[in-house]
């Protein structure tokens, strides 16, 4: 028996294959650069202690991805998510408190927004299958980063920080809204 090609269903008011790839490097993008922030506060505070050396290689890995998205911008020719100036001070301001929370809440902000990334990410390429090579290729390099980052937090007693559950869920919970706002603004 053959499998069905699936088959997605347009509804009117979708937007247009071209318009979703232009919200997923504008999301992207918009992520990338509040990341590459989230580790800048967290420096800000940790970056004197032997865990900098650490956060200091996950956000050099995060500026990458957002100078490669910055690219994509100009490319595709995207325009930024207008909430830019937001994501930068809240991003800043996530990795900062988390980071004066102890070096375990750093890492427990990293596992919760890396574990967010990784489901949109994924998310993405599913939607992507075989119509945007090039893209789904960056996609799937900056996940394995994404995951690579999990894992240090995970490795770093992330899971130990006090209240892990909450602070996970919450941290999360903002990643979610903060995909959702930067695709549509």
């Amino acid at each position: 028996m053959s499998a069905k090609p699936s088959i997605k269903r347009w509804l009117p008011g979708d937007p247009v294959p071209a318009d979703q790839v232009k919200r997923m490097v504008r999301v992207d993008h918009a992520g990338e650069h509040g990341a590459a922030r989230i580790y800048e506060g967290q420096l800000a505070i940790l970056g004197k202690r032997p865990v900098g050396e650490t956060i200091r290689h996950m956000a050099a890995q995060e500026r990458e991805h957002r100078a490669q998205f910055d690219k994509l911008l100009v490319e595709r020719r995207v325009r930024p998510t207008l909430l830019g100036p937001v994501w930068d001070v809240a991003g800043y301001a996530l990795g900062a408190a988390t980071a004066l929370m102890g070096e375990r809440a750093a890492m427990a902000c990293t596992v919760a927004v890396e574990e967010v990334i990784d489901e949109h990410y994924q998310e993405q390429v599913d939607a992507l299958g075989d119509s945007e090579p090039a893209l789904k290729a960056v996609i799937e390099k900056f996940q394995a980063d994404e995951r690579e980052h999990r894992d240090t937090g995970l490795a770093h007693g992330a899971e130990a920080a006090p209240a892990y559950e909450a602070l996970s869920a919450a941290i999360k919970l903002g990643s979610r809204l903060a995909i959702w706002m930067a695709t549509r603004i």
